[in-house]
């Protein structure tokens, strides 16, 4: 018998997956506890038609972040920090004041879990910093650091 889960279960397969179970599993199992549908023609254009709309928000949501990509791109972030003589920054600059600088002076806001530091910089200078606004869409901002 094919049906469609309602839930991941495991060794059996993930959620909205169309899958065959053998009658009796189907029956005093999955249905009773509302774990999966039969999978008839009606249930069928349901899981059809919410696969579309989510494809759709998803692809909505790529292109939001591709536009948001390309605007951040354009943008040359000033950090004006202390620093002593040797252009060594006292502490350093972190995502989160990246995150700060962006909402406060572009009114961009972004998580500071999405931008890509390797480690906290800590001079005085030109970077790059990636941040990571969607599956595959990466922005790269440039960061300029002053004393």
């Amino acid at each position: 018998m094919k049906v469609i889960l309602k839930a991941d279960i495991k060794g059996v397969g993930k959620k909205d997956e169309v899958i065959n179970a053998s009658d009796g599993y189907a029956r005093n199992y999955l249905f009773p506890r509302g774990l999966a549908d039969e999978a008839n023609n009606e249930n069928m254009s349901k899981l059809k038609s919410r696969n579309e709309s989510v494809a759709y928000k998803k692809e909505t949501d790529r292109k939001n972040a591709q536009d948001l990509a390309n605007k951040i791109e354009k943008i040359k972030l000033k950090m004006v920090v202390k620093a002593g003589e040797n252009g060594k920054i006292f502490g350093g600059v972190t995502s989160k004041e990246i995150a700060e600088a962006l909402k406060s002076e572009y009114k961009i806001e972004i998580d500071k879990k999405k931008i890509i530091l390797n480690e906290t910089i800590k001079n005085i200078g030109n970077f790059t910093v990636e941040i990571k606004l969607y599956e595959g869409v990466i922005a790269k901002l440039k960061l300029n650091v002053v004393a």
